[in-house]
């Protein structure tokens, strides 16, 4: 048995060791928002954040996550009040598809909860720090418009 803190809530889960984070968020707990993109941490897609930090779910195992705080996508919500970056997403339009939506709005959440001063954050210097999250759609320009609309 693994408990999980997951958006707050705790959950007790019969898991083979095995299980990667992903598979428990997804196939144990319904929470499908976090993709199964490329299963080898390459593309960002299953990005959530476990206390407070960006991680790739594909390649994290759930029995390592005891005693942490994981959220998904469907937890960065207030209810029915969306997260700023959620917004900011939604009316920059920076989404085409939306596959690889909710792995980019983790990471640009954390992005922004690692640096002391936002308004030193460059367009380059997130470019980069957003570098492991891919969009075949290329909503980049976008993406990165909904990042600068929050980070002001």
């Amino acid at each position: 048995m693994v408990r999980l803190t997951v958006n707050g809530e705790h959950h007790e889960l019969a898991l083979d060791p095995r299980t990667t984070l992903l598979d428990a968020l997804r196939d144990h707990l319904g929470l499908t928002g976090a993709k199964k993109g490329c299963d080898h941490g390459q593309c960002g897609a299953c990005t959530v954040h476990v206390d407070g930090r960006r991680v790739l779910s594909c390649l994290a195992l759930a029995v390592a996550q005891r005693g942490r705080e994981i959220m998904t996508i469907e937890g960065l919500a207030l209810g029915a009040h969306l997260h700023p970056m959620q917004l900011a997403f939604i009316e920059c339009d920076a989404l085409q598809c939306g596959f690889c939506t909710p792995g980019q709005i983790m990471s640009a959440v954390a992005l922004l909860a690692e640096v002391d001063h936002r308004r030193e954050l460059t367009d380059v210097v997130v470019r980069e720090r957003m570098s492991g999250n891919l969009c075949r759609c290329g909503a980049y320009p976008n993406i990165l418009a909904a990042i600068r609309r929050v980070r002001t």
